[in-house]
């Protein structure tokens, strides 16, 4: 089914979606948000540019964009998977715990902020530029995955990565040399068996987008975790 969007509000787009539970393409895309807020059985792509909280609590519905999409992608999915072939805003995956997302390009700040992670329920993220400042603040859990790619010679992260970070891992394909990790976690090089824990995720990634896997592995990485459960409990619970 082939909608066009451009004259229909995210209201309108998601009742059309919601009757369809199947296949659905947006042409025309201009800005409107919460595209597939909450859908499990969809299959969307999206050609133009979706706006904020694209796929907000997502439960295993699977949205493709051929092109960029705004802030706060994925904000609180359950499940499913949301594939950008662009670039993104801020705040993707916003508290996201479960499903996947990958984005072929860059990621503006905030991206996996308060990502969480229970027992089955590991959410992935994977973005193939380089990511804004404050990456992984207050990560709980779930894989962050930054591959670099790209033109742009800045720091694969800005300022300020894993601020509050206390649980999940996050893989950096750098040396990192230059960047200042907070003291409540360890920044270090990533062992072979590291690289076996994200291969799959970066095989998607470089089926999707017509990367060389070989190269990509064949690259250092950091691996960071957070030195304890909880860094920052005495903050909050008292003694």
């Amino acid at each position: 089914m082939v909608v066009d969007a451009e004259k229909l509000g995210y209201k309108e787009i998601n009742d059309i979606l919601r009757e369809n539970k199947g296949d659905t393409t947006l042409t025309n895309c201009k800005g409107q948000r919460f595209i597939g807020t909450g859908m499990a059985e969809n299959d969307i792509i999206v050609e133009g540019v979706p706006g904020n909280a694209l796929g907000a609590y997502l439960n295993g519905a699977k949205i493709t964009v051929h092109g960029n999409a705004q802030d706060a992608v994925g904000d609180t999915m359950n499940d499913g998977e949301i594939v950008i072939h662009g670039n993104v805003g801020d705040a993707v995956g916003y508290a996201m715990r479960g499903g996947r997302i990958i984005i072929n390009g860059d990621a503006g700040y905030r991206a996996g902020i308060h990502m969480k992670a229970y027992k089955e329920k590991v959410p992935v993220m994977v973005i193939g530029g380089k990511a804004g400042s404050f990456l992984g603040e207050y990560q709980a859990g779930g894989i962050i995955i930054v591959l670099g790619l790209g033109e742009s010679k800045r720091n694969i992260v800005g300022n300020f990565p894993c601020t509050g970070m206390h649980g999940g891992k996050m893989f950096l394909r750098s040396d990192c040399k230059g960047i200042i990790f907070p003291k409540q976690v360890t920044a270090r090089k990533a062992l072979p068996e590291d690289l076996d824990e994200i291969e799959k995720y970066i095989d998607e990634y470089c089926k999707l987008f017509g990367v060389n896997k070989g190269e990509l592995l064949d690259s250092p990485f950091t691996v960071v975790t957070p030195d304890s459960g909880n860094p920052y409990k005495q903050l909050y619970v008292a003694n």
